[in-house]
């Protein structure tokens, strides 16, 4: 199983998911109305490395965040 964190604004708890990659979890996140449109705005880690690519495999034990665009000053 991989861990879903969704951080800053999202205001989700964490998930523990079963899917073979970056894709499959896209499609099972859509089905979350609330989750749909954050999913075009954030940026997203596998491990702690920013990925581009939804075709990353994903493994027992992998750690996927959520992160939404921020400002700051």
């Amino acid at each position: 199983m991989a861990t879903v964190n969704f951080l800053g604004p999202i205001n989700k708890k964490s998930i523990s998911v079963t899917c073979s990659s970056l894709k499959e979890l896209k499609g099972f996140l859509s089905d979350d109305k609330d989750l749909k449109e954050w999913l075009s705005l954030c940026a997203v880690t596998v491990n702690d490395k920013i990925v581009s690519s939804l075709d990353i495999k994903l493994k027992d034990n992998d750690v996927v965040n959520l992160l939404p665009p921020v400002s700051g000053g």
